[in-house]
Order: structure tokens, then C-alpha cells, then sequence
């Protein structure tokens, strides 16, 4: 099967090309501006427990944010990859330069034995990475799965926001009953209220 014989590949592509192609100068401008509508937010300020993610590639930069996080006396948590299962394992994070090291796919990542195991079900805010989001909500992935399985292990309350660039924005992505949606979608001109799930 082509890319063309598979919408979401050949959607995955698109976005991801156009994500690459901007300057490197605007990009941090777009995170700048995501990163202050967030932190200005309801979501964020009543949060207690945050799940993040280091940002790698093309993607909105999360440097900033982790560190208001830090300044703001929340507690952190971080994804690792778990390539055998295919799921991401959550830690505490308190010292990014002492805790983390490089790993799949060069993302920095917490090093369990220097880290202490996250409850899931404690998480209450969750920045969620994605390739393309509609204003709905609806969430377009990397293409593994990692994000679908981990967002139904966290506490249903969890408000999920999605920091993108408006260039990810999409009228409708490809979903199956699999894919998870996100609560609040945060552009760097916009913001989208999504549907609430029922659970939420």
C-alpha cells in the first residue's frame, strides 16, 4: 500500500512537510505566543499535575513551558517509550539535565532509575503532541499508537490540550474508534474549545 491508497500517511506526509518547511525563527515566535496562551489559561493555572513532552524535530517547541512548570511548583511528568510493548511509561521529572538522556528517536527521555514512577490517574493536565488536529478536537498522530493507548489510562477528568501551529489545523483528519481527541486546541492565533468527551 502507497501513501496515496492510505489517507493518513499521505495526510501524515503533507502536514509534516509544510511543518518542516517553516522558518526556524517563526517557529519559536508561534511557540512563544502558544506557549503564553496556555500558561494564561484556566486549565493550566488549576492544574496540579502536569503531563508534558519533550519536543523534537519541527515540532511546537515545549522548552518554556516545562520550565514555567518547573517555576510554578507543579509536578512534572514525562513519557518514555516502551518499544517492546509499543506504550509510554510515565515519570516524575524534577531535574531535566540529571534525569533525562537520549532516547528512541533521539526525544529526550526520563531514565527510570533516576526517576520516580507517575500514577496516571493523578495527571490532570496533558499537553498532547499531534501531527494535525481539526477545531473539533479530532487528533492526527504519529502513526504508532503510543498517545491512543496512554490517554485512556489517565484520569478521564485529565483536560488534554493541544499546542499546534495553525499550518497543522485541518477541516477533518481520518479517525477510527481508536483515536483519542483532545479538549482544547492552541494555535498560535486561535484557540478551540472541543467537544467535551462524556467521561470528561
Amino acid at each position: 500500500m502507497t501513501a496515496a491508497d492510505n489517507p493518513k500517511t499521505a495526510l501524515r506526509q503533507q502536514i509534516l512537510a509544510t511543518r518542516n518547511a517553516l522558518p526556524e525563527t517563526e517557529r519559536r515566535d508561534y511557540s512563544h505566543r502558544i506557549t503564553t496562551t496556555i500558561l494564561s489559561s484556566d486549565a493550566y493555572r488549576n492544574a496540579r499535575n502536569i503531563l508534558a513532552y519533550q519536543s523534537f524535530g519541527s515540532e511546537f517547541i515545549t522548552d518554556d513551558f516545562i520550565a514555567r512548570v518547573f517555576a510554578d511548583d507543579k509536578k512534572l511528568a514525562l513519557p518514555k517509550i516502551n518499544r517492546q510493548e509499543r506504550r509510554l511509561e510515565l515519570y516524575r521529572v524534577e531535574d531535566l539535565a540529571e534525569q533525562l538522556a537520549t532516547g528512541v528517536w533521539g526525544i529526550l527521555e526520563p531514565q527510570p532509575q533516576k526517576c520516580e514512577a507517575a500514577n496516571p490517574l493523578q495527571i490532570d493536565f496533558v499537553l498532547t503532541p499531534g501531527l494535525g488536529f481539526t477545531r473539533e478536537g479530532d487528533r492526527l498522530g504519529y502513526g504508532g499508537g503510543f498517545y491512543d493507548r496512554l490517554l485512556t489510562t489517565l484520569n478521564p477528568r485529565a483536560l488534554r490540550v493541544a499546542p499546534t501551529f495553525s499550518l497543522q489545523i485541518c477541516d477533518s483528519v481520518p479517525t477510527a474508534s481508536y483515536d483519542e481527541p483532545v479538549d482544547l486546541v492552541i494555535t498560535e492565533e486561535s484557540s478551540f474549545h472541543a467537544r467535551r468527551r462524556p467521561d470528561a
